[in-house]
């Protein structure tokens, strides 16, 4: 007998699972946990169980069903790693006849006469010798939009388990961009309505301190907490020396920067030293103390918060880092132990959950800079052979190469795209700040704004609005320390790097501002004036990179830019060495090296790796030259082909940087197909036009012709990408000679003018 494996669940799976007490509200069907990698236009397969089996608000297995006339254990490997991704101990395989069984944790199968009972497998995972992480772990989430994603909760369900085991130093590690404040409020939420405390279960609510080093991510972390908004108070410094030196105490949820509780500023006024107040709790006021962003420093002896955790040491101290175990955080590793859970940044874009990206390293000529005769020192003594790309802005300041990076960035990007620019310091940011808005096209004056601490409530005002999906401007912002965490602008595609980094924690945090997921976002660019993704790149952590890139490299020279006589405003350290550059040399960009997404297996290829994946993936797409220009010559075709491309990975980004890896800028990609293909020569889009132009003759109405002319002016300027089926209104619309009637009957009627179109196309790809 055949059953589809729909059949086999209806017929056999569900009763016998019936019969066992699992009813409809212990059963997720079809439980997705993973969204799908994103990649160009659209995104990959999720990750789904056919059963996931829940009891008491826990989950304890899933079960993988197969066709009634297949083996069960068919698809067992598949099951084995959906169990292990969910931190589950049983995972089931069925065909509706035969039960397998696999424990993971012991690496054990068998085949089973039935399934376990709901309280038989919450007992076999759970236990009852525990009464407070039973209580903890069936406690509901609070529910709002939607729950905690799979690996939320089972970092939350860690947490749960490891309180109510006694352990007072907890740490989490997961990627920034993977909502570990979500996690933090679901823990208090929990711990909350539980009434859990260190005096026990049900006694009385907990006293949580949530802990940060920066007034934005408190902020932050408060409008996530909105649902336990009465319960919660963040704390004052200047507000307590106005209330001499009274802490509050009437809340449940805390919030505060430690450099106020440590007695280091006040936040009205930075430079106003304060006295420390955290010891004028009571060393067990609080029950529980997470710590955000706890490798800033926090767990050292002499750190920013050792003082106050050493002295709140009875409460139990959450940590979240997104970093994992490094040499340059492994004060952190060793206060709290070993991780309960790890969520890495490539596992949050292999979910589809955090977006990819790719990277372009910029090498530019002066980066290893000897000076000469005919440069000038305007300050300070010229003391090295050569100044390296890290000297920059730091021991050498060249406004002409802070001039030409930002002419370029402007160049690389699309110009209403998020881009946030890491500059050195502050004055760096102020000059690159005011290099972009030199040599920019948008007319708006907050293009391009500085966000650092000198700005204050100004630069706190540029952030938010930038911060807003629904606003453009500001568009760019130029910073230095201040946006390496807390800046959750879902819209970001553009990382730009012109400073060294100091550290792999530092790294992950300013990557992390372009990970967020946004509606029509595929991916951000790394783009890399320093060299910073070569050296801090993590492939446990990150994902797998292939680093050898043979492509020759092209030297280009943009438009001679004027640099003027203008020297920097700003006042520079005293042993700040200026120079101001011989005029006679030249600036230029020696090397793009691209890394470019793999949408099946998210590594990032090197340019030759990428063009061979792309080679052999055309002939499925077309067998000769001859196909390949009948479906490029027209527009319906030809936008199902680039749909196609869009599937591999290929978008309008990718098709911009084919064109400059066969420097091929004013040629068409048809031809850059052609060429990989076939080994077609590459001709330029002013030469396929002659091949057009005869198109015109025919036709004995200048109005005609000057259309025809003009299309092809612009498929010079603009190439084939806007003339697609539905382009040709917007075409009639930019001719804008008379009316669409007018044009209609210069070309004999709406239906000859749009074969016009059609054969205007046709004719470019004759040859």
């Amino acid at each position: 007998m055949t059953h589809s494996e729909s059949d086999t669940r209806a017929k056999y799976i569900d009763p016998i699972l019936r019969s066992h007490g699992w009813d409809e509200s212990h059963i997720i069907r079809e439980y997705a946990f993973t969204n799908g990698r994103k990649f160009v236009g659209g995104k990959g397969k999720q990750k789904f169980a056919d059963y996931l089996l829940k009891y008491n608000g826990v989950n304890l297995a899933i079960i993988e069903a197969k066709k009634y006339d297949l083996h069960p254990t068919e698809w067992l490997e598949q099951v084995k790693e959906y169990g292990k991704i969910l931190t589950l101990r049983y995972v089931y395989s069925t065909n509706g006849r035969e039960i397998y069984e696999f424990d993971l944790t012991l690496g054990k199968g068998n085949f089973i006469e039935r399934y376990p009972t709901p309280e038989e497998l919450y007992q076999r995972v759970i236990g009852s010798d525990n009464h407070a992480k039973e209580i903890l772990l069936r406690e509901p989430y609070h529910i709002s939009s939607r729950r905690p994603r799979y690996y939320q909760e089972i970092a939350i369900s860690k947490v749960m388990e490891n309180i109510a085991e006694g352990r007072d130093r907890i740490l989490l590690t997961l990627a920034t961009g993977t909502g570990k404040t979500v996690i933090a409020f679901q823990v208090a939420y929990k711990l909350f309505h539980a009434r859990w405390s260190r005096d026990g279960i049900g006694t009385r609510r907990p006293r949580i301190l949530i802990l940060a080093d920066r007034n934005i991510l408190v902020d932050q972390a408060m409008n996530t907490f909105n649902p336990l908004e009465k319960d919660c108070l963040k704390i004052n410094g200047s507000e307590i020396k106005r209330r001499w030196w009274v802490v509050p105490t009437n809340a449940n949820i805390f919030f505060a920067i430690y450099q106020a509780l440590s007695g280091w500023a006040s936040e009205e006024n930075p430079e106003e030293i304060l006295e420390p107040y955290y010891n004028r709790y009571e060393r067990d006021f609080f029950d529980l103390i997470i710590i955000d962003e706890c490798h800033r420093g926090g767990a050292r002896e002499d750190g920013n918060w050792a003082e106050i955790l050493r002295y709140f040491s009875p409460a139990v101290h959450l940590g979240l880092t997104a970093t994992p175990k490094r040499d340059d955080n492994v004060d952190t590793y060793t206060y709290f132990g070993k991780p309960i859970y790890e969520y890495s940044l490539a596992q949050g874009i292999d979910d589809g959950f955090l977006t990819p990206f790719k990277i372009k390293r910029i090498k530019i000529n002066i980066d290893e800079l000897a000076l000469t005769s005919g440069d000038q020192i305007i300050q300070g003594e010229d003391k090295k052979w050569i100044y390296l790309t890290n000297d920059f802005d730091r021991s050498i300041i060249v406004d002409e190469r802070t001039d030409f990076i930002a002419a370029e960035i402007l160049r690389q990007i699309r110009p209403m795209d998020k881009t946030i620019i890491f500059c050195v310091d502050q004055t760096h940011a102020l000059k690159m700040r005011d290099a972009i808005n030199k040599y920019k096209t948008i007319s708006d004056p907050d293009y391009c704004v500085r966000v650092t601490s000198d700005e204050k409530e100004i630069g706190r005002a540029y952030l938010e609005r930038f911060q807003d999906n629904d606003k453009t401007i500001p568009t760019i912002l130029t910073s230095s320390q201040m946006l390496t965490t807390g800046v959750d602008a879902l819209n970001v595609r553009n990382i730009i790097l012109v400073r060294n980094i100091g550290s792999i924690v530092e790294y992950k945090q300013i990557i992390g501002r372009g990970t967020r997921l946004y509606d029509g976002k595929d991916f951000f660019t790394i783009y890399d004036f320093t060299g910073a993704t070569n050296t801090f790149r993590d492939e446990v952590w990150d994902g797998p990179l292939d680093l050898t890139d043979d492509t020759p490299k092209t030297p280009r020279t943009p438009q001679p830019i004027d640099w003027g006589d203008t020297l920097a405003e700003t006042k520079p350290r005293a042993e700040t060495l200026i120079v101001r550059l011989d005029s006679d040399r030249e600036i230029k960009v020696i090397d793009i090296e691209t890394r470019y997404i793999d949408p099946e297996t998210g590594k990032l290829l090197s340019s030759r790796d990428f063009l061979h994946k792309l080679a052999l993936k055309l002939p499925s797409l077309y067998s000769d030259e001859a196909e390949l220009r009948k479906i490029w010559a027209d527009p319906d075709t030809r936008t199902a082909l680039l749909s196609h491309l869009s599937s591999f990975g290929i978008g309008d980004d990718q098709i911009e940087d084919l064109t400059r890896m066969f420097e091929a800028e004013d040629s068409d990609i048809f031809d850059i197909l052609a060429h990989l293909s076939f080994g077609s020569p590459i001709h330029y889009r002013e030469e396929r036009r002659s091949f057009a132009e005869s198109v015109i003759i025919p036709y004995e109405s200048l109005t005609a012709q000057n259309f025809i002319d003009f299309l092809l002016s612009l498929y010079v300027r603009n190439g084939i990408r806007d003339f697609g089926p539905s382009d040709l209104s917007a075409k009639i619309k930019l001719f804008a000679k008379g009316t669409n009637a007018d044009l209609a009957k210069a070309f004999g009627g709406n239906k000859a003018l749009r074969e016009a179109y059609y054969r205007v196309q046709e004719s470019l790809y004759s040859k």
